[in-house]
C-alpha cells in the first residue's frame, strides 16, 4: 500500500469532492463530516507517506502503467512529502475554524463551501506531486477556479475582488502554458525529469530562454510576487472568513513551490548557481518583495488587509532564502515556508474570529476584543513574534538560515532586505498591540462573548505550532537538509 500513499493523497479527497454535492442533496449536514473525515485521512495517510519517503527514498508513480515521459508521473520525494503534511494539516484545521463561521458568511451554501475545500486541496496535492509541466499547470488552474470560487461564494465585493482575482489568475496560467509550450519546442517533452537532462544542453535556445521568463511571471502572479501581487490584498480581505486562512497559508506557497521545483529539478542547481543568471533575478525580485510587502502593511488599516501584504512580504523572504546557492539558504527558505504557512493561517483564523465574534475590521477596534478574549491576544502576540523574527518562534530560526545563506552567498543586498523587513514587521505588529494595550473598554458590563471551541483549537493549535517548530527547529533543520534539497546543491 505505501507505494500507493502519493495516489491515495490525490484521489481521496478528488473523489470525495465529486461525489459530495450526490450525497449531500438531501442531508446537507454531511457536508462537514465527510470533509473532515477526509481531511482526518489525508493527515494520516501523509504521514505514512513522510515515514516511507524517508526511510526508503522517493517514489515515482506512474498512472495507469504507462511509463514517463509518455504517461503521467508522480515524484514523492522528501520535499513533495514534507509539504504534504503541512498542507493536510492546515486544511483540516481551516476546516474545523469553518464550523462556526461558515453557516454566518456563507449563508446557505455549505455544500458548496466544503466540495470546494476538497477540491482545492486535491488540486494542491497534484501540483506537489506533479511530475511533468503540464499536469502542474492543469492543477493550477484547478486551484485557481476552487480559489476564484472560494472567494466569491460569499457575494458581495468578493465577486469583484473574485473576478480581479480571475482576471490576473487567468493571465499568469495562460503565461504559464505559453513557457511550458516553448520548453516542449525545445525539448520534445513535458516530464521534468526528461527534460533537466536536455536543458543544459540548449541555454542558448531562445524558446528556452523566453518559455522561463513566461513561466516565471505566469508562476510569480500566482504566488503574489511584487509587482504581481495586485490581486491578493482584495481577495483576501473580502473572502469569507472560513476562506481567507487556507488561501493565505497555503495557495501561494504551493505556487511557490512550483517555482522552485522548475529552478532547481528542471533547469538544474548547476544551471542555475553557476551559468544563468535566474538566481540573481529571483533574489533581488524577492528582496523588493520583502520591503515592499511590508512597508504597504505598514500603510493598512483593516487586520486582513495587513495580514495580506505581509504575507506578500513573506514570499519575497523565502524566495530570498531559496535563491541564494547554497545548501543553508535553500533549507532556510523551506523551513521559513513552513513556518509562514502556519503564521498566516493563525493570523487569518484570529483576523476572522475578531470579525465573527466582536466585529471587528480595523487596527482602531482591535482593543475591543483585548479585554475580552485573551486568548486572541496571546495568539496575536505569538504570532506577531514569529512574524517578527524573535526566539523561540520557528519565524526566528527560519531568517536566522536564509541569514546565513546569504553571508555565506556574500549577499549583503539580501541581508539587508530581510533585515529592513524585519524591523518594518516589527513597526506594524507595534501599530497593531498599541491599540490593544492602549484601549479602555467602555462596556464593563458587557457579558463576555463566548468562543466557539473548534475556534479555540484553531487558534491555539496554529500558535504551539509557531512555538513548537522554532523549539524543535534544529532536528527538522537536519531533516531537511538530508531530504529535502535537490540533487547536486
Amino acid at each position: 500500500m505505501s507505494r500507493h500513499l502519493p495516489a491515495l493523497l490525490f484521489l481521496v479527497p478528488l473523489f470525495a469532492a465529486i461525489s459530495m454535492p450526490i450525497v449531500c442533496l438531501r442531508h446537507r449536514a454531511w457536508s462537514r463530516s465527510i470533509a473532515l473525515s477526509v481531511l482526518c485521512s489525508m493527515v494520516v495517510f501523509s504521514i505514512m507517506n513522510l515515514i516511507n519517503i524517508f526511510q526508503h527514498g522517493e517514489i515515482r508513480y506512474a498512472f495507469s502503467g504507462w511509463p514517463p515521459p509518455l504517461g503521467i508521473e508522480w515524484v514523492a520525494d522528501g520535499l513533495a512529502s514534507v509539504m504534504l503534511v503541512a498542507l493536510s494539516i492546515l486544511a483540516l484545521v481551516t476546516v474545523i475554524f469553518a464550523g462556526p463561521t461558515a453557516p454566518k458568511d456563507l449563508g446557505g451554501r455549505l455544500v458548496h463551501f466544503y466540495t470546494l475545500i476538497l477540491l482545492l486541496i486535491s488540486s494542491l496535492t497534484g501540483i506537489v506531486f506533479a511530475g511533468d509541466l503540464f499536469n502542474l499547470f492543469v492543477f493550477l488552474e484547478v486551484a485557481a477556479l476552487a480559489s476564484y470560487a472560494l472567494v466569491g461564494v460569499a457575494g458581495g465585493k468578493a465577486l469583484m475582488a473574485a473576478f480581479r482575482y480571475l482576471i490576473l489568475g487567468t493571465l499568469g496560467a495562460s503565461l504559464y502554458l505559453l513557457g511550458v509550450s516553448y520548453f516542449y519546442a525545445a525539448t520534445g517533452t513535458l516530464n521534468m525529469a526528461d527534460m533537466a537532462e536536455q536543458l543544459p544542453h540548449l541555454l542558448t535556445s531562445k524558446a528556452v530562454v523566453g518559455g522561463l521568463l513566461f513561466m516565471f511571471i505566469g508562476l510569480g502572479i500566482k504566488m503574489a510576487l511584487v509587482p504581481f501581487h495586485a490581486w491578493l490584498p482584495d481577495a483576501y480581505t473580502h473572502a469569507p472568513n472560513s476562506v481567507s486562512p487556507i488561501l493565505a497559508s497555503l495557495v501561494t506557497k504551493v505556487a511557490l513551490l512550483g517555482w522552485v521545483r522548475i529552478m532547481f529539478w528542471v533547469l538544474g542547481v548547476k544551471v542555475v548557481v553557476d551559468d544563468t543568471p535566474v538566481l540573481l533575478l529571483v533574489g533581488l525580485l524577492g528582496a523588493l518583495a520583502a520591503v515592499i510587502g511590508a512597508v504597504l502593511a505598514l500603510t493598512q488599516q483593516e487586520l486582513k488587509r495587513m495580514f495580506a501584504y505581509g504575507g506578500i512580504s513573506h514570499i519575497g523572504i523565502i524566495l530570498i532564502g531559496v535563491s541564494q546557492g547554497n545548501q543553508t539558504g535553500f533549507v532556510g527558505g523551506v523551513f521559513y515556508l513552513l513556518n509562514d504557512a502556519v503564521m498566516q493561517a493563525s493570523l487569518f483564523f484570529i483576523a476572522g474570529a475578531a470579525i465573527h465574534l466582536y466585529g471587528v475590521y480595523t487596527i482602531e477596534d482591535v482593543g475591543r476584543m483585548a479585554k475580552q478574549s485573551p486568548l486572541f491576544t496571546s495568539a496575536l502576540v505569538v504570532a506577531a513574534l514569529g512574524m517578527i523574527g524573535l526566539p523561540p518562534t520557528g519565524g526566528f530560526f527560519g531568517k536566522w538560515y536564509i541569514i546565513l545563506g546569504a553571508l555565506e552567498a556574500h549577499n549583503y543586498i539580501a541581508v539587508g532586505a530581510v533585515l529592513l523587513s524585519t524591523m518594518l514587521t516589527l513597526a506594524y505588529c507595534v501599530k497593531v498591540f498599541e491599540r490593544v494595550f492602549r484601549h479602555t473598554p467602555t462596556m464593563s458590563n458587557a457579558q463576555p462573548i463566548e468562543i466557539p471551541i473548534q475556534i479555540k483549537l484553531s487558534v491555539g493549535f496554529t500558535s504551539v505550532a509557531i512555538i513548537v517548530l522554532g523549539v524543535l527547529s534544529d532536528p527538522i533543520v537536519g531533516m531537511l537538509i538530508e531530504h529535502t534539497l535537490p540533487p547536486g546543491l
